[in-house]
């Protein structure tokens, strides 16, 4: 995924906000995937969702793609603690749990969080295409995230 400048200016320039966020910041403390913290994958969720909404012809709104995929693991535990093998049932419940507690969100922002798990939890279903994005740069940036990590250990 490579972002032409002005592509990543524009990102930069929008998703300031949440980055800079203290409550968002609070991610940074959690693992997600072998070695990277929830905040950087979701950063890297919300980059690839960016990319992916850029180059699939489909108009979308743009601010609620970022937030959802900003916030999609805003969950803020350690799930690698005892009983974490259910985590991938439940934190998108947790996130919007959080979510919704410290930010004002809208339909499209809570389904995004609430599906992107989708097909495991098979009934909460991406109803839009900016929740399609999110679901789709989740599992390609999890999966890069667990692949590398695997290949480093291996190393």
């Amino acid at each position: 995924m490579k972002l032409t400048r002005q592509e990543e200016i524009h990102f930069n320039n929008q998703i300031r906000v949440l980055s800079d966020d203290e409550r968002i910041a609070q991610m940074k403390s959690f693992i997600s995937h072998g070695t990277k913290s929830t905040y950087d994958h979701c950063m890297d969720v919300t980059k690839m969702s960016y990319f992916l909404s850029r180059r699939i012809p489909l108009s979308v709104d743009e601010a609620t793609l970022l937030r959802g995929a900003m916030l999609h693991d805003y969950y803020l535990y350690d799930w690698h603690k005892p009983h974490g093998y259910l985590h991938g049932f439940f934190h998108p419940g947790k996130a919007l749990k959080n979510a919704n507690r410290d930010f004002c969100l809208n339909i499209k922002e809570q389904n995004i969080i609430k599906s992107h798990m989708w097909p495991l939890t098979l009934t909460c279903l991406p109803l839009s295409k900016e929740a399609w994005i999110v679901c789709i740069a989740d599992k390609i940036c999890a999966t890069r995230e667990t692949f590398m990590e695997r290949r480093k250990l291996s190393a």
